[in-house]
């Protein structure tokens, strides 16, 4: 029980530290900070998908490994067309001067 309580606090003290870093980053430093974003999610889709194939801890094992494959492909596959996007309209931008 003391593991959860430690798991919980630690989950919780990283959506607040998040949150604040976020908050005060300029505007010129998001993009390299949605690249390392990106590539912490290409981390948790390698460990989620090593969960997935364990049998440690049953069904809940299951669906906290799919919870976790359908979040962060969400955010890996949604940074690369975010990016696409971006790219072509500074592509338009730039080739019309």
């Amino acid at each position: 029980m003391e593991t959860y309580i430690l798991l919980g606090f630690v989950l919780v003290l990283s959506i607040y530290l998040g949150l604040e870093l976020i908050s005060k980053v300029p505007s010129t430093l998001h993009t390299p900070l949605m690249s390392g974003a990106n590539a912490i999610s290409g981390i948790a889709l390698v460990g989620a998908l090593m969960l997935a194939v364990g049998d440690q801890f049953g069904q809940l094992q299951e669906v906290l490994a799919f919870l976790a494959v359908t979040f962060a492909s969400i955010n890996v596959f949604g940074v690369h067309i975010t990016k696409c996007y971006l790219h072509n309209i500074f592509n338009v931008i730039y080739n019309r001067h």
